[in-house]
């Protein structure tokens, strides 16, 4: 199994104001500073807090049993996202064999200190697959065209692995166009040896059933103005051509829904625009996707049939819940990332939809009304914070009904926030109560959701068949009643239970909470028991002082109906936590000898807790015990580990897994083998130990990236560029394939990256030794450039730079000694990085043969 990764991001922002006064500007968590490499010698201070995503790749080491991992599974982190309470979310996905694997993607939950709280893992069985197909990618792409009455664009077939069983073998293609008047962007898995659709599912969530005729009206005069406004003269333009970053400004909005506001507009020059200026992404226009202007920054005639007016309600309702996902919940916007999306209006059908980068709003039947209501706005952009959050929002029918749940309980959520007073939407648990779409009152209950009929109140196996808004009802209730309560005392009405139980409710803030940490946990597969286990695992990990919420979760999914899942938390014990070491930390051996070490645990918080020990990333038939086998936390243990004699040489980082009651750490125990000299670390790459190209998620290069391989010897004429190892068979090398011409296989396009685990590093003197090449031709510059260097968690030293220059260099190994003493008693990774800048030149470089010895 190897592993290698994305980009990191862990920034946060603060919730922003939409009070009627003017805000302060939004308040922003410093992102991680871009690093700037230091003189060669000299070193830099880097960020250094990545411990949620080192506890997450050490779990994965010591854990390969827990994600059903094999030995063709590479694993890539993407962003990690903080959450409420010191928690952090690092989603992984995983490849099989080189192709992405739909289903197998999962979510390591830490503690700030790097404590592993749980793991989301929704793949059962370590796959075993063929990956060769049998089915044509042309034949695929028939099939999937297929799957939508009108096409207008459709993906080159990707061959992809579903993580069903052992794994199927599958073709994915995203089919774009339109059906029943709605946009569509369709995911279609085929298999690649029968040709059986076995998945499809749209990313546009319309809140017209799927394949039904649209609602479609001759609309009557428009009602007369609830609150009228001054008139202003709008024509949509694009202005995509504004100049940012832009003041913004108060603009005064006459809505339909909401009464007279204030909303954020942008000003160039004279003329004023319906974009957010404060919310990145947020604008509001018409059917082309052009945003509304005026001159006088004064919106709408508060009339229902006014497509000003209906943007003065969608910005309002879309600011509201951009604060409540902050304010209430953590959320950095509605992307997660400080970002969010358009809105357009004027859409002649009885209808709303999501279209996974803008959402669309209708009319209702009678024609009286925009479709812009505070919860149908709020529910529509929920659905981007479900396919923004990890395992995104294509997958099965059950899990298009959880998608359909999450813009109700977010619109839920937004009413309550906006505590808006009558004769405007004042906050409750129906869904359309103030746009009447149909003219039957609300198109959802949350409190019962079979007021409206075909929608369930409980679950049972037939829901998973049913239309996704109808089966949105299950996981509705459960939120009423982890909110209010089957019985609430505070006015709201009473809700019934499946079992006959009453359930106790936490307050909706509260339920939002642990909702919002559930989707943090979402993988690509995702049903109502997942939601369950995830929501259990949320109410323990964001209040380990109470059991109040764990209680009331597992109650309203009892009272649901929807079975407990496998793996989920049998009940409420939570708060307690330890740190884990081991010294010493670093140790050489001689094949057959035996090495020990003492493993240190110590509670930090709540009661002690009971632990076992394991360990991974040791060579084959090496003997491992503790003494004793499980301690509690404050006790210690004694690790000895034998080396078979037959041991290859070379550097192994052991990873101490301390499995405890109620979370897990891990400790990195290196062992260098070798025969009695005194490395420290050794690779010469015939064996993996672990590194990560593009550790940062900021490498540029599209081709020639580095890889641990057999390099293929590569010549210009008689000159030498890409070298055979330079020790056994494999090295780090650029491209390791010849190509059918010297340059096939080269760097281009920019910079790759590499990054070396974890190396821990004993006092004395220390030296780095490593052989090298960096080769060009005489189209190189000083843009290209082959760099090496050694990051502590407070040093950034560069170790070795070589610059490109326009002359022939032929590929030649040499060897860099370097003196680490300034590093000793720290843990240090090696960064490899070569680059062959724009315009593109014909660049080789490899790595081979790493040692860090003392003296």
């Amino acid at each position: 199994m190897r592993r290698s990764f994305i980009s990191v991001f862990t920034g946060l922002l603060v919730a922003l104001s939409t009070a009627q006064a003017a805000p302060p500007a939004p308040a922003l968590a410093d992102p991680a500073p871009a690093f700037t490499d230091p003189a060669p010698g000299s070193s830099a201070i880097r960020p250094t807090d990545d411990q949620p995503l080192v506890a997450a790749d050490r779990m994965i080491d010591a854990r390969p049993d827990a994600l059903h991992a094999s030995e063709k599974d590479e694993f890539y982190h993407k962003e990690v996202i903080a959450g409420l309470n010191n928690t952090f979310y690092v989603p992984y996905e995983r490849t099989y064999n080189g192709l992405p694997v739909i289903g197998g993607d999962f979510v390591v939950v830490t503690n700030a200190s790097g404590g592993v709280l749980s793991t989301s893992v929704s793949q059962t069985e370590t796959l075993n697959v063929s990956t060769v197909p049998r089915l044509t990618r042309v034949r695929a792409s028939r099939i999937a065209r297929a799957q939508l009455p009108r096409v207008t664009t459709s993906t080159r077939p990707e061959l992809v692995v579903l993580a069903r069983g052992r794994g199927i073998l599958a073709y994915r293609v995203i089919v774009t166009g339109r059906k029943a008047n709605v946009p569509s962007r369709l995911r279609v898995l085929v298999d690649a040896r029968t040709g059986e659709v076995l998945e499809k599912s749209d990313e546009v969530m319309s809140e017209e059933p799927a394949g039904s005729a649209p609602r479609r009206t001759t609309a009557p005069e428009p009602a007369p103005s609830p609150a009228p406004a001054p008139t202003s003269t709008t024509t949509p333009v694009p202005i995509s051509g504004l100049p940012a970053p832009v003041s913004f400004l108060f603009g005064l909005g006459a809505s339909y829904y909401n009464g007279p506001v204030s909303i954020n507009t942008r000003q160039l020059n004279t003329t004023y625009s319906m974009s957010d200026a404060v919310r990145s992404g947020v604008s509001c226009g018409g059917q082309n996707g052009s945003v509304f202007v005026s001159a006088d920054n004064s919106w709408g005639d508060g009339s229902g049939g006014n497509l000003e007016t209906a943007c003065v309600d969608a910005l309002y309702a879309i600011g509201k819940e951009w604060d409540m996902l902050g304010a209430w919940l953590g959320r950095n916007g509605l992307n997660g990332t400080g970002g969010g999306y358009p809105a357009r209006v004027g859409l002649n059908e009885v209808n709303a939809y999501w279209a996974g980068n803008y959402a669309n709003f209708g009319r209702s039947a009678d024609g009286r009304r925009q479709a812009t209501s505070l919860d149908i706005v709020a529910h529509e952009f929920g659905h981007s914070v479900f396919q923004t959050t990890p395992g995104g929002s294509t997958g099965s029918n059950e899990k298009s009904m959880l998608n359909e749940s999450t813009g109700d309980i977010l619109a839920t959520l937004t009413k309550f926030y906006a505590n808006e007073q009558p004769p405007y939407d004042v906050p409750d648990y129906a869904i359309g109560s103030k746009a009447d779409l149909l003219g039957g009152g609300p198109v959802r209950y949350l409190y019962k959701p079979s007021l409206v009929a075909g929608n369930p109140d409980c679950y049972s196996p037939s829901v998973l068949t049913l239309e996704p808004h109808a089966g949105a009802g299950v996981q509705n209730h459960w939120f009423y009643l982890l909110a209010e309560g089957s019985n609430p005392t505070n006015g709201q009405p009473v809700s019934p239970t499946c079992n006959g139980g009453r359930v106790t409710g936490v307050g909706n803030r509260k339920a939002g909470q642990i909702f919002m940490s559930a989707l943090l946990r979402k993988t690509d597969t995702w049903t109502h028991q997942l939601v369950r286990r995830a929501t259990l695992q949320s109410s323990l990990e964001l209040f380990p002082d109470s059991c109040v919420e764990f209680n009331a979760a597992r109650a309203a999914w009892d009272a649901v109906g929807v079975p407990a899942a496998p793996g989920e938390p049998s009940g409420c014990v939570s708060g307690n936590d330890f740190d884990l070491s081991i010294d010493p930390a670093s140790a050489g051996v001689e094949p057959g000898q035996e090495v020990t070490a003492t493993v240190t645990t110590r509670t930090t918080a709540g009661d002690p807790q009971a632990m076992k020990f394991s360990v991974s990333g040791l060579p084959d038939g090496t003997a491992v015990s503790f003494s004793p086998e499980s301690v509690s936390s404050g006790e210690s243990t004694k690790l000895s580990v034998l080396i078979p004699a037959g041991a290859p040489h070379g550097s192994y980082s052991a990873q101490i897994l301390a499995d405890g009651a109620h979370l897990d750490r891990t400790v990195t125990f290196t062992i260098t083998v070798d025969g009695g000299s005194n490395l420290v670390f050794y690779d010469d790459f015939d064996t993996d130990l672990g590194w990560a190209v593009n550790p940062s998620g900021t490498d540029t290069a599209t081709g020639g990236r580095w890889e641990r391989d057999v390099p293929q010897p590569t010549f210009y004429g008689r000159v030498p560029l890409q070298l055979a190892a330079s020790a056994g068979q494999n090295d780090l090398v650029t491209g390791r394939l010849a190509g059918n011409r010297p340059g096939a296989g080269d760097v281009d396009g920019g910079v790759t990256t590499i990054r070396s685990r974890e190396i821990a590093l004993p006092p004395g003197t220390l030296t780095l030794t490593f052989a090298w090449y960096f080769a060009h031709l005489a189209n190189s510059s000083d843009r290209d450039h082959l760099r090496v260097r050694v990051v502590s968690p407070t040093r950034d030293t560069v170790v070795l730079q070589r610059y490109g220059a326009a002359t022939l260099r032929p590929g030649r190994w040499q060897t860099a000694t370097v003196n680490l003493s300034d590093f000793a008693g720290q843990t240090v990774r090696i960064v490899v990085e070569a680059a062959d800048d724009m315009p593109d030149s014909l660049v080789e470089a490899g790595i081979d043969d790493v040692r860090i010895a003392t003296s």
